[in-house]
């Protein structure tokens, strides 16, 4: 989850408190879907607002860093949504695809993210960049390797490549938060158009 376009963000005080939490979880059972009560929501932005300010500093000074860096805002939101699908945060895909719509990416493209190495919708940078987030998402998995880190030092220069990092490992904390205290999808609109 991440501030985007003119600041605002599905955790910014007035939406976090809480955005509509889940309040039921559908589970498949031999076939027949049932609907259940969750857990008890947080919120935590009423218990901790300070942490929740900070938060959104952070991620308005790596969405700025972005943008001083030159980084595409479609390439920045993809990132985002990337690192979303890999953590299974359904609140931060539905914001940031939201956000990368209303900064001109295309439907074609946001379909086809989640299986990027197989399509030809991807410049050489952009797939630099979604395996170097997908390498920190899973840095579980063998850390990030060399060859990955090599790929996107040859599309991304020291500066770049540190702003990038950052604005990836923000998303990853956005998703854990989101997923940990049951921010609902769809609750999320776009404040402003990204600048294309």
């Amino acid at each position: 989850m991440a501030i985007t376009g003119n600041g605002g963000s599905g955790f910014d005080s007035g939406r976090f408190r809480p955005p509509r939490w889940q309040s039921h979880s559908t589970t498949a059972l031999g076939g027949r879907r049932r609907t259940r009560p969750c857990a008890e929501a947080i919120a935590f932005g009423d218990i901790v607002p300070a942490f929740l300010r900070t938060m959104m500093q952070l991620d308005r000074a790596a969405t700025r860093e972005l943008d001083d860096a030159g980084i595409d805002p479609r390439l920045r939101e993809l990132v985002r949504i990337r690192a979303s699908q890999l953590n299974g945060c359904a609140y931060c895909i539905d914001m940031h695809t939201k956000d990368a719509r209303a900064g001109g990416e295309t439907e074609q493209r946001l379909y086809a993210l989640s299986a990027w190495r197989e399509t030809p919708f991807f410049t050489p940078r952009e797939r630099a960049a979604l395996a170097w987030t997908e390498a920190l998402t899973n840095i579980q998995q063998g850390h990030a390797s060399d060859e990955v880190y090599e790929e996107a030092r040859d599309h991304f220069d020291e500066p770049e490549l540190v702003k990038l990092t950052l604005a990836i490992t923000l998303i990853n904390a956005w998703n854990r938060i989101a997923i940990a205290f049951r921010a609902e999808p769809g609750t999320y609109q776009p404040t402003a158009h990204l600048p294309a």
